[in-house]
Parts: C-alpha cells; structure tokens; sequence
C-alpha cells in the first residue's frame, strides 16, 4: 500500500510543502503579511481615521480577510498558495483604491497614505508570497524532466 503510486505523490507533494514552509523567506513573508492584514484591520483606530464609518468597516473586514488568507497558507494548501497570492493581491490593490471607492467622502489625507501605503505593502507581500509559490512549482516541474 506505501508503494502506491498516489501515496508516493501524496507523500511528495507534503515533503515540498514541508521544505517551503521551514525557509526563513517563506516565514518572513507570512509573518509579515499577517502583519500587514492585522494592522489594516486596525488601522482606523491606529491612525485616527474610525469615525469614517465606511473605510473604517471595509479595512476592518479587508484586513480580516487578508491576514486570515495569508496566514498559514504555505503549508497547509501549498497547491492553492500561487492562487492566495493572488488574492492578497487583490486585496492589496483593492486597500489601494478603497479611500475613493467607498460611499461617502472618506478621502482625507491620513485615509489616502494609510490606505496606500498598507496596500502597496499588502501588494508586495502577495508578489513575494506568489514568487516562492513559483520558485517552488518550477523547482517541482525541473525534478519531474530529471527524473525521466
């Protein structure tokens, strides 16, 4: 049964992700982008922005949502990680624009560099976080021609 051929991809595939997550850039990036969605979360508190109810609930749940995604990804759906990344960057992109997109006039000049310079970070971080993901799946994809 250990000889399976499923088993032994199974086995495998669990190894990479094992290696990827154990890499000092792989931890720095999800620390770092947890940061990033814990911060956003509460930003409105930290920068003194919270009575613009509406940017104020959208970094709240933006933030949630961001560091929930980019927190434990690498090792738990390594598969899926290039795709999280993607992700984050969305929601990176979204932090970005936020501050002009929301209903009412939320942009103030602390709304637009907070907002812009978390989303910039955000943005950065799913890049990173999508780059190991490739380093990864290439690395993956050049054992699989040696092998043959």
């Amino acid at each position: 049964m250990e000889t399976h051929p499923d088993i032994v991809a199974m086995r495998h595939r669990h190894e990479m992700a094992e290696r990827a997550t154990s890499t000092p850039r792989a931890q720095a990036i999800e620390t770092m982008a947890f940061l990033t969605g814990v911060y956003l979360a509460a930003s409105p508190w930290i920068a003194g922005f919270s009575d613009l109810t509406a940017l104020a609930v959208n970094n709240l749940v933006v933030g949630i949502a961001y560091a929930l995604l980019m927190s434990g990804g690498f090792g738990r759906a390594y598969e899926r990680t290039h795709s999280m990344a993607w992700a984050a960057c969305a929601l990176g992109a979204w932090t970005i624009i936020a501050p002009w997109a929301v209903a009412g006039d939320v942009s103030t000049t602390r709304t637009i560099w907070n907002n812009i310079i978390v989303g910039v970070i955000g943005l950065l971080m799913g890049l990173a976080a999508s780059a190991v993901a490739n380093e990864k799946r290439s690395s993956r994809a050049g054992q699989g021609m040696s092998a043959s």
